[in-house]
């Protein structure tokens, strides 16, 4: 397990304990609440976002006394949770959420179901009610433990307090080792009032848990053996390379075979995008080129990715002529949507330091012929936007001159949605761990809390969020949060008056019938001054010439939170697109434009 040097590890495993270890204090007795709060700060924790309740208001107690864990009084267990997910995207670190029992144990769900999609590591602490009352629909009693079974990782419910410390040390090793993802503690309430002898584990046993981080040589072999072989490979790169930090390895195993790398939304910055061999985004709103290098290869190097449907679009006519190297974490990942030519299942990061050793050995093929295909897709169908002709504003030269005043080492959050899109397209990715956004779940709400967390994180970085105004709408109270505890995150709020996507769908298939998309935000609510109201500062650019100043202004306060309103051309399209259900080549770039894999325009 790989954990950051300043956040303490869970014991070692029963396989992994090592010598030399330091003597375990004496067990000492305590209530079960303070041997959670001692168990956090065992496991390393800086930070808890959260919200007390009535199930779990024993455990407030001695977290107060803490002068370890900080705890931030979240306005929603939903913000506690994407907060939670923030923190974790940014640092690596496991991030950590607290709720009551009942409904606010069930306002943690969505960033499970969240977390659990994009494999992010966190640990939500929830109260339950007394263990003698679980079944008996007592007050704010809910089976969260059933519930989210499906969307964590694991999850316990612990009735007795001498078993809390075991609990969260299992908890955070679950999380965080493997590929990542979220774990949920439930502590009953009388745990947590009665009385234990606290003491630490010294090993952790997880029988039937043991994740592979090393792959198989033999398949490693066959691997560069098809590499050798291929005439068009490309570098099919998923998120579990940015879990993994597996960014020198990635480029150095790139340039060393000159094939060219496609990297999804969830993995965008693990390779620059000012790379001649970096061909964009693949998927649903990807680039033409990057679509086209899946569609025309002839072998599939997939590195920490599940061949989601945003990206594959109908799976039957999927890379009809590619062979498939899938390599991922997670056995079960592998030849679930497309059946793998070679599986190798390992650490990401281990897989492809591997592979550099054998392809330094290999007769590596001259593949500039299909580069320059790929780079002849990318000139002639360039991923870029039209300006309005009525003169409103550009929602993407919004973004684009967000990304080009503040600069690539800031952190980028974003909602779900248009907006999201044109952020993955516009901003600047040249800097590796600074994208945090929903992509498996697709969330909407997430971007306000999660930046929130990637600040607290990293409390001297710019962090901007940009966000929509149905999104905005759905968790902007968390800004009070932000506002208290002086968190100075930076939010654009790209407001086309509309729910973007929605609307643009049912402008492409439903002829136009704008059935409940209208949001009618020109003014209601009236965005800067409602981010005044909430202690932040307001922002508002209606114009192409007031986009620079409102950005400047925004970079130069650093003492509380800024919103920016952009109001923006209400019908403005997220281009490529693949419409849902079809193939690949049937990309648009235009309404009635797209382009044939032959290189020309149908």
């Amino acid at each position: 397990m790989k954990v950051s040097e300043t956040q303490a590890a869970p014991p070692p495993t029963d396989e992994d304990a090592a010598e030399g270890q330091q003597a375990p204090e004496a067990p000492q007795t305590m209530t079960g609440s303070q041997a959670l709060v001692r168990s956090l700060e065992m496991a390393g924790v800086e930070v808890v976002f959260g919200i007390p309740g009535g199930a779990i208001l024993p455990a407030y107690d001695p977290l107060f006394d803490s002068e370890i864990v900080r705890h931030i009084l979240v306005r929603h267990e939903q913000g506690a949770g994407h907060a939670a997910q923030g923190y974790a995207v940014a640092t690596g670190r496991v991030g950590v959420c607290m709720a009551t029992s009942g409904p606010g144990a069930t306002n943690l769900v969505t960033p499970l179901a969240d977390a659990y999609m994009d494999s992010v590591p966190i640990v939500a602490i929830t109260g339950q009610v007394s263990s003698k009352a679980i079944g008996t629909d007592a007050f704010q009693e809910a089976d969260i433990r059933g519930i989210t079974m499906p969307i964590t990782k694991h999850n316990f419910l612990v009735t007795k307090p001498e078993d809390i410390a075991t609990a969260v040390a299992e908890a955070f090793h679950i999380a965080l080792s493997g590929r990542p993802g979220p774990v949920l503690v439930d502590i009953s309430k009388d745990a947590l009032q009665n009385s234990c002898e606290f003491e630490w584990p010294k090993t952790l046993e997880l029988p039937g848990y043991r994740p592979t981080t090393k792959p198989h040589s033999k398949q490693i072999r066959e691997a560069s053996r098809l590499i050798s072989e291929a005439s068009r490979p490309t570098f099919y790169v998923g998120g579990g390379v940015v879990k993994a930090k597996a960014f020198a390895e990635l480029r150095e195993l790139v340039e060393l075979t000159g094939i060219p790398i496609v990297t999804t939304l969830m993995a965008r910055g693990a390779f620059p995008d000012s790379h001649d061999l970096h061909m964009g985004m693949p998927g649903m709103h990807g680039s033409v080129s990057a679509v086209g290098a899946l569609q025309r290869s002839d072998l599939l190097i997939a590195l920490g990715t599940r061949f989601d449907d945003r990206v594959t679009g109908e799976l039957k006519s999927f890379a009809p002529d590619a062979k498939i190297i899938h390599a991922d974490i997670d056995p079960a990942e592998i030849s679930k949507n497309r059946r793998a030519d070679v599986p190798i299942v390992g650490d990401v990061k281990e897989v492809i330091s591997q592979l550099i050793g054998r392809m330094k050995e290999a007769d590596v093929p001259d593949y500039s012929g299909w580069v320059a295909y790929l780079d002849e897709m990318k000139r002639r169908y360039p991923t870029g936007y039209d300006e309005p002709e009525d003169g409103s504003l550009s929602p993407q030269y919004v973004i684009q001159r967000i990304g080009e005043l503040t600069g690539p080492d800031a952190y980028y959050a974003a909602g779900v949605g248009q907006h999201q899109m044109w952020a993955a397209h516009f901003l600047p990715f040249e800097t590796p761990g600074r994208w945090l956004n929903s992509g498996g779940l697709g969330t909407m709400g997430y971007c306000v809390p999660a930046a929130m967390g990637a600040q607290v994180a990293h409390p001297g970085e710019i962090v901007w969020g940009i966000d929509g105004d149905g999104c905005f709408q759905m968790t902007n109270q968390e800004l009070v949060t932000c506002a208290l505890e002086g968190i100075p995150v930076k939010i654009a709020v790209i407001n086309n008056e509309s729910l973007g996507m929605v609307r643009q769908w049912q402008t492409l298939f439903y002829g136009g019938r704008y059935s409940n998309t209208d949001l009618n935000s020109w003014r209601i609510p009236d965005f800067p001054k409602l981010a005044e109201a909430m202690g932040c500062v307001g922002l508002r650019a209606e114009s192409r010439d007031e986009v620079d100043d409102v950005i400047k202004q925004a970079l130069e306060i650093n003492d509380r939170p800024v919103v920016v309103e952009f109001v923006v051309h209400k019908d403005a399209m997220v281009w490529p697109m693949v419409p849902a259900g079809t193939s690949n080549n049937a990309i648009q770039i235009a309404r009635d434009m797209a382009p044939d894999w032959e290189g020309e325009v149908l």
